[in-house]
């Protein structure tokens, strides 16, 4: 349905506008949590991680950089 058909009806552009909030909704809901921390760790930065949760620095990129040519 093109947007100049869908607008011609009040009705219609109440449902698709209706449509595109409870998409915006769910979308939002599904967002994670923010994890819980106390006062004392929640001022730590920890260092990147990668996909096994292992932490990386400059010299590690460096290597791979140099490992890959």
């Amino acid at each position: 349905m093109g947007f100049s058909r869908l607008f011609r009806s009040r009705w219609a552009a109440l449902f698709w506008s209706a449509g595109i909030l409870w998409t915006a909704y769910d979308v939002a809901s599904d967002a994670p949590e923010p994890a819980a921390t106390n006062a004392s760790s929640g001022n730590l930065v920890e260092g990147p991680t990668d996909a096994t949760g292992a932490t990386y620095n400059a010299g590690d990129l460096a290597a791979l950089a140099n490992a890959t040519g």
